[in-house]
């Protein structure tokens, strides 16, 4: 769903980018709470790997694909304000580096795609939790429905903008049939990508898992013939072994590899669900070709090499590299910033002076 240069307008081009610097901020500041020394180092890895599964578009119906948005997953497996975060790390290296979405509309892109899907997903898994009954199960399906209805948000939100700035005569009723449509069972795909990966984290570890902390379901005893709370049991320290997130790391970065180096030769070539509408209803007469188009790494091939396979695999390598160190750099930062927030000498009493600064004097 890459909104290309020349769909939307210029003004609301800019109150798109606009929302998206705000939103930005807030997240960055709201990531200082979420991201801690389990999350952290992982945060860059969960944007890499959204790259990479964002390469792998798959068939949908009538000639059209669909590939994975993102931001149910993020936000369930890091927090909702760094999820913002990593779609958006994702979107600015795909703008500037594979000329994918537009870089006059990246403020439509990170709106859509990024908050649009993040809040969506967020607020209604958050919702399904605290009413299911608690268990790793109730994760792995509240994960399934907020991604799921995740996408034909993200379909809504951009009929919203065309409706406000679009720069081709059609009408909205089209679009939002159109969109709504073909996005409903792209958010198939999007439910079960993001059921599975966070079902697959959670089996080795939970606590890794944002969206399940909290959420360990309490042992009941049977007393009187009533079923009670069992107390909590004192906490006992995990293993290093157990604490450390080297494997899983180590691991979600090889997969991310391998889907960008590998299985993306295999994805499907027909064009996504926006690319489908815009040809099928006529709003992508005045787009414009991208600014980067002449990038080397441009449509997810690397000049100069004739091969497909190898040109797409190195592109993908590349993209995932180069998205986990700028995620990383962005997430670290971050955490260092909240460090530096708690530490001692930010919390000086108002009116105490540092020891330096008292007289040494009799």
């Amino acid at each position: 769903m890459h909104v290309p240069d020349g769909f939307i307008n210029a003004p609301t081009s800019a109150v798109t980018g606009v929302v998206a610097a705000g939103a930005i901020a807030v997240s960055l500041r709201g990531a200082r709470r979420e991201l801690d020394e389990r999350t952290a180092p992982l945060a860059g890895l969960v944007a890499a790997f959204i790259f990479a599964v964002q390469m792998l578009n798959f068939p949908v119906a009538a000639g059209t694909s669909g590939h994975l948005l993102g931001g149910a997953l993020a936000a369930i497996l890091v927090g909702p304000f760094t999820g913002v975060l990593c779609v958006s790390v994702v979107l600015l290296m795909q703008g500037i580096l594979f000329a994918d979405g537009g870089l006059t509309a990246l403020g439509v892109n990170i709106t859509d795609m990024a908050i649009v899907t993040t809040v969506v997903a967020y607020a209604l898994f958050r919702g399904l939790v605290k009413v299911l009954p608690r268990g790793r199960r109730t994760v792995t399906v509240a994960s399934f429905v907020a991604a799921l209805i995740s996408v034909p948000a993200a379909a809504v939100a951009f009929t919203l903008m065309y409706w406000i700035g679009g720069t081709t005569d059609v009408s909205i009723g089209k679009v939002a049939s159109a969109m709504i449509g073909v996005h409903v069972l792209i958010g198939i795909g999007e439910a079960v990508i993001t059921a599975l990966t966070v079902g697959a984290v959670i089996a080795v570890r939970p606590d890794l898992v944002y969206g399940a902390r909290g959420l360990r379901q309490k042992l009941q005893l049977r007393v009187d013939g009533e079923l009670v709370d069992a107390p909590d049991a004192e906490p006992t320290p995990a293993p290093v072994a157990a604490r450390s997130h080297r494997k899983v790391w180590i691991t979600g970065l090889v997969t991310s590899l391998v889907l960008a180096g590998f299985v993306s030769f295999y994805a499907s070539a027909n064009p996504d669900g926006l690319e489908k509408v815009a040809t099928d209803k006529g709003i992508d007469k005045k787009a414009k070709e991208h600014a980067s188009s002449d990038s080397p790494l441009a449509d997810y091939g690397v000049s100069d090499i004739t091969n497909a396979r190898l040109s797409g695999g190195l592109a993908g390598v590349i993209g995932v590299g180069v998205t986990i160190v700028a995620g990383s750099a962005v997430f670290w930062g971050v955490r260092r910033r909240r460090a530096d927030d708690t530490s001692p000498a930010s919390t000086t009493v108002p009116g105490d002076l540092p020891p330096a600064a008292h007289s040494t004097k009799d």
